[in-house]
């Protein structure tokens, strides 16, 4: 077993009447990158600061190591903080500004000279020790308010969104660097981020927060292929929502037929589910798209959707089309576009298809009367499963 470096136990936070965190327990390795993901509000922040010490917990413990340094002051407990405005001295240079932290400590020049002179060999800075912040660019000074954290030689270094306040060619860059810097020193890394893309490229695992609790934890490839529940797989991508009739049976989930879907069954594969109405998951380019001629049958594993063309974009790469699938709309991405007011079938493979319970009082839509849409209706109960 990896050894625990940093222990959150059952922490809750609240700010007056509001519980912001309610609950949280987490253990992070030595070594480990987390990524605490979500939506603003969700409680990130909140956890970070608390972890650092600018925050104090209603209940809970926080330990780094065998230490437990819940009520201990933010410089006594071992962590660094990077902010998302870097906080950097405008008056400091770019040296002064390394080596802030340890001046406080009350280091010797010379020592202080020394680190602050591999921080900036290892943060490409050399060559702009006498700079001020105004005269650097947004990468440089993310990189100065980096070299402020780690030249304390922190157990733990805290990342708030760090990357914010930079545009996206540099952000990649950037997340190349803290990665590679991350994994070179071996230091415990926590990072808070409402960036999807970011989390799923630094982190050796991902937290995702709602509403003060853990939603889900994992590796990303196992939050973002399997998510357990439909918040997890909104936040994850698959923002494409269906109200479908159906339930379990047995290792399978039957789908039945519905105004604009074909009946199907699908592997459970492991999903809790029960009876009852499902609510269907799926991201834009998991779908495959094509035109549907009227006496057309479409064969294809899966879940067969009915719909039409109502808009198409480019955003690129590949084509978004937002599809009306009877009262609700969806987008599908495709390597070609299909006009507006084409009528098509938008087919999700099993695998890409995340089933979860149905949110009480949601239903599905009404089978067609046979006299309003004859020829869809035959169609997609006509539709091999």
């Amino acid at each position: 077993m990896p050894e625990t470096r940093l222990e959150i136990d059952n922490i809750s936070v609240s700010y007056g009447a509001n519980r912001i965190l309610d609950g949280i327990d987490l253990r992070i390795a030595k070594g480990e990158f987390v990524a605490l993901l979500g939506s603003s509000g969700c409680g990130k922040t909140t956890l970070l600061r608390t972890i650092a010490g600018f925050a104090q917990p209603d209940a809970g413990a926080i330990r780094v190591g065998s230490r437990d340094v819940t009520t201990l002051p933010p410089d006594k407990r071992g962590m660094a903080l990077v902010f998302q405005s870097y906080a950097l001295w405008p008056h400091m240079t770019v040296a002064q500004n390394i080596g802030y932290g340890l001046k406080l400590r009350r280091r010797s020049p010379a020592d202080i000279a020394r680190v602050v002179s591999e921080m900036e060999r290892l943060l490409g800075l050399t060559g702009l020790s006498a700079r001020k912040p105004a005269e650097l660019s947004g990468g440089q000074r993310q990189r100065v308010a980096l070299g402020r954290a780690l030249a304390i030689d922190p157990e733990i270094l805290l990342l708030d969104e760090p990357m914010s306040n930079l545009d996206a060619r540099i952000r990649l860059q950037v997340r190349h660097e803290i990665r590679t810097l991350q994994q070179k020193l071996g230091i415990t890394t926590v990072h808070v981020t409402h960036d999807r893309e970011e989390a799923m490229v630094m982190a050796d695992r991902i937290v995702i927060l709602n509403g003060g609790r853990i939603a889900q934890a994992g590796r990303p490839e196992a939050v973002y292929n399997r998510p357990e529940t439909a918040f997890v797989a909104a936040f994850m991508g698959a923002e494409n929502q269906l109200i479908l009739p159906g339930g379990t049976d047995g290792e399978t989930i039957a789908i039945a037929a519905g105004a604009s879907n074909a009946a199907c069954s699908v592997p459970r594969d492991g999903r809790l589910l029960t009876s009852g109405h499902l609510e269907a998951r799926f991201r834009p380019e998991a779908a495959t798209l094509e035109a549907r001629s009227p006496a057309g049958v479409r064969h294809g594993e899966g879940l067969v959707l009915a719909g039409d063309i109502v808009d198409v974009s480019y955003p690129g790469g590949l084509w978004r089309h937002t599809v009306r699938v009877g009262g609700a709309m969806i987008q599908v991405d495709a390597p070609h576009a299909c006009a507006p007011g084409t009528a098509v079938y938008v087919t999700i493979a099993p695998d890409k298809l995340f089933l979860f319970a149905a949110p009480p009082g949601t239903l599905p839509a009404p089978l067609p009367h046979p006299a309003a849409a004859p020829n869809e209706a035959r169609v997609l109960e006509a539709s091999p499963h």
